[in-house]
């Protein structure tokens, strides 16, 4: 089986013996999944699809921890300090001397692993380059600075927000969302149960649970789900806070409102596939009369989307930058 992705297809030309490794935070690609090694992310969906084949799958969110494994490879992320705070957890978790590889895009900016190894005390050689993507070796070590050091805070909204490297809108609220908070009360219920679809560091599921409704959070992103976790948890909030790829895992669940700043990039790549999902499917999950309330970047193709799903829309607010829409269930 053929890789399909640059930095697979990398790893696929060396000569090492990748049985049992311990692949980190990588692309979805079957090459990978269909060999003998083991995974840990924080992607719902990859590890929900390497668990439906029986592969050993890991969240550094859950209790069960991988066992030491002959050598891992760490797919640098597109979030520079999420890609630090895993090799901290591996520095912390896996033992001593385990070699180590650190593999991407050069566009993503791989060739700053050099610099963040040595920072660590960590030695690094180069050991291929093909594919616009380059491919490093160290080992890892300890070093002394605690992972759970990336948790920090921040206040918005009167709200004490958790954030972590790598969930959207890291140490700050988003222009998007600050927006769409300013509509939400003109068409929210007084009361009921509300979902907040792509919660990120939970900003709006404690707000809506601030205002004394039911709310449900969910996120694909499981430092978004730990976050929001934290958010509520900081705020002396209730609130329901679900893993899951856009409503899976909500079967048949009806809410009076759906609230939302959809993802719409896959690193760095433009992604509709979760909004689309979103429009398209939310009203089998709203009750009649519930509302659909989301924000996006002005130039996104959701209108459309809209009036196939719902018949009608309206736009509550518009910058220029973005724009908040409404759709109710009928």
């Amino acid at each position: 089986m053929n890789a399909e992705t640059p930095v697979c297809q990398l790893l696929q030309r060396q000569d090492a013996d990748y049985r049992g490794w311990l692949w980190v935070a990588p692309p979805r690609d079957s090459w990978l999944e269909g060999g003998e090694g083991m995974l840990l992310a924080g992607d719902q969906i990859v590890l929900e699809t390497w668990r439906a084949r029986d592969r050993p799958a890991f969240s550094p969110f859950e209790d069960d921890a991988p066992p030491a494994p002959p050598g891992v490879v760490l797919f640098w992320p597109k979030a520079h300090a999420l890609g630090e705070w895993w090799l901290l957890w591996l520095c912390a978790r896996l033992p001593v001397g385990t070699p180590l590889q650190v593999v991407g895009e050069n566009q993503g900016g791989i060739k700053r692993v050099l610099k963040v190894l040595a920072a660590l005390g960590l030695g690094c050689r180069k050991v291929d380059s093909a594919r616009r993507c380059t491919l490093f070796a160290s080992r890892l070590d300890r070093v002394g600075i605690d992972p759970d050091a990336a948790w920090t805070s921040f206040e918005a909204e009167g709200l004490s927000l958790a954030s972590h490297p790598g969930v959207f809108g890291h140490g700050k609220l988003d222009d998007g969302t600050r927006l769409l908070l300013e509509r939400l009360p003109d068409v929210l219920p007084s009361k009921g149960e509300v979902l907040d679809m792509g919660c990120g560091d939970g900003v709006l599921a404690a707000w809506l649970a601030r205002r004394g409704l039911s709310t449900t959070a969910i996120d694909v992103n499981g430092f978004a789900v730990e976050a929001a976790r934290r958010t509520l948890a900081a705020n002396d909030l209730g609130g329901e806070v679900l893993a899951g790829d856009v409503f899976a895992g909500l079967e048949d669940r009806r809410f009076d409102a759906i609230v939302s700043n959809p993802p719409f990039h896959q690193e760095r790549a433009i992604d509709y596939g979760p909004a689309g999902r979103l429009i398209r499917e939310a009203p089998a999950h709203l009750r009649p009369g519930g509302r659909l309330v989301l924000v996006a970047n002005a130039f996104l193709p959701y209108p459309d989307l809209l009036e196939r799903a719902f018949g009608s829309f309206e736009v509550l607010a518009d910058d220029r930058r973005f724009r908040v829409y409404a759709a109710t269930r009928g």
